[in-house]
This record gives structure tokens, C-alpha cells and sequence, in this order.
């Protein structure tokens, strides 16, 4: 089954629902309305601990932006880690890792705000914007069919995922050795076409985001399955957000 094959979501190995699909209760079984509500609660736990760090940093109550940022990415990547290889901890860390993340995007935001001012005013309230509504369309594209999620569109994704892995990976190796690397963080056209690419990349990988959960349902995975969908969901949207604010940070500069 096209379900058991590994996506693009590192939070959505191969074979998790190989391993947990043994719900015998109806009753207990993970539902696609259980992962929507689930995602909502995540969302709002995200929003609400963005605002507490956009507010402190925007209000000048905290200047530590760093230790928000690096504390809040790090406990998040941590949490993420476990959840991914221990779906059961979801119901729990999943919680946890929303106001983690939360904690890390309100400060960078706020960062970015702060940067942009002037030449992109309302920078932050333009990324949410489009990740909003590029995830409503992926949504729509998905529940009318317009995509399909075939195994031929998994591989692919699977492939473009993989790619951009590593090409953070030698941005990374080479940002160690104080290597520039304008092609990346510069905004160049071509930095801005990669970024371009890394969005759409990223928007597909919702279309797999949104099968993995509506798949769990219909082969009666665990009721827990439902916050490790949401959670999954959760970590394909903050990096879509994420990448779209780095895309329109770029645009600012030009």
C-alpha cells in the first residue's frame, strides 16, 4: 500500500503505521475529524506562545532574542526527535513542542519585523498570510482531486526533499568555515529562485501531510496516531512559514 511507503516527512517514517495498525475498537480508532481538531489545538498553542515572545521582544521586555530563538529551536528539534521515533509520546510532547516552536517563531518574527521595517512593513503578517492560504489551497487541491497523491508524486517529493536536506547540510558545513554563501542567504535572483523552490517543495509536502492522515484513518490506525498526524502537519507548516518569511526577507533586500 502506497501508504506504508517512506514520504518526505521525516516525522513520517515508513513504517509507522505498519507498526501501530492493530486499533481492534472502532471506537478507538484515529479519525481524519480527531487530527483536524488536534491541528487546531497545536495551531493555537503555537500562536499563543508567538505572541508572548513577539510581545516581550517588540515591547523591549526582554532582549535575550537569542535565547528565545536558539532555546526555543533546539527544545523543539528535541521533542521533534522523540515524537518521530516514539509516535505514542505525541499525545504529550506534541504539546509541548507547540509551545516550543511557538516560543522560537515569535522571537524570530519579531526579528524580522524589526529588520524589515522599513523596507517590507508588515513582513511577519505577510508570511502568515500566504502560509495560511497556501495551505488552504494544498488543501483544496487535495480534497478535489485536482493532485493525487501517487506514488510517482511521492517520489518525487521524496526526491526534492532529500535534495534540499542536503543542501542545507553544505550551507551549513560551509557557514562553519566562514564560507559566504550568497547563493543561500543572498538576494540574488538565483538565492531567490532556490528559495522559490524550497516553498513550492514545501507546500507539496502538505499534499502527503494531508494522505498520511486521511490513509491512517481508513485502515483504523491508534487514537494516538491522531496527534502524531497533527504534530506532522504542525512541523511541515512551520517550515513552510519559515521559508516563505526567508523569501520575502530576500525580496525586502532587492
Amino acid at each position: 500500500m502506497a501508504l506504508f511507503e517512506k514520504t518526505s516527512n521525516p516525522t513520517m517514517k515508513d513504517d509507522v503505521y505498519k507498526k501501530v495498525v492493530s486499533a481492534k475498537n472502532p471506537g478507538e480508532a484515529m479519525t481524519v475529524n480527531g487530527a483536524v481538531i488536534k491541528t487546531g489545538l497545536l495551531l493555537s498553542l503555537v500562536i499563543l506562545a508567538a505572541s508572548y515572545t513577539w510581545h516581550l521582544v517588540m515591547s523591549g521586555a526582554s532582549t535575550s532574542i537569542s535565547t528565545w530563538v536558539w532555546g526555543g529551536a533546539i527544545c523543539g528539534f528535541v521533542l521533534a526527535m522523540i515524537i518521530s521515533f516514539a509516535p505514542k509520546t505525541a499525545p504529550y510532547l506534541s504539546l509541548l513542542y507547540a509551545v516550543a516552536e511557538g516560543f522560537f517563531l515569535g522571537a524570530i518574527s519579531a526579528m524580522f519585523e524589526a529588520m524589515y521595517a522599513e523596507s517590507f512593513p508588515g513582513i511577519v503578517l505577510a508570511a502568515v498570510s500566504s502560509t495560511m492560504l497556501t495551505a488552504a489551497v494544498m488543501l483544496f487541491t487535495y480534497r478535489t482531486g485536482l493532485i493525487k497523491v501517487t506514488d510517482k508524486l511521492r517520489s518525487v517529493i521524496i526526491v526534492a526533499m532529500s535534495s534540499i536536506m542536503l543542501f542545507y547540510l553544505v550551507v551549513l558545513g560551509l557557514n562553519l568555515f566562514n564560507v559566504p554563501t550568497p547563493f543561500f542567504h543572498g538576494s540574488s535572483w538565483l538565492s531567490i529562485g532556490i528559495s522559490v523552490a524550497i516553498v513550492i517543495v514545501a507546500a507539496l509536502k502538505l499534499l502527503l501531510d494531508f494522505d498520511f492522515i486521511e490513509k491512517g484513518a481508513q485502515v483504523g490506525a491508534p487514537k494516538y496516531m491522531e496527534w502524531y498526524g497533527a504534530f506532522a502537519l504542525m512541523v511541515t507548516l512551520i517550515w513552510l512559514y519559515l521559508e516563505i518569511l526567508r523569501l520575502l526577507s530576500k525580496i525586502a533586500r532587492r
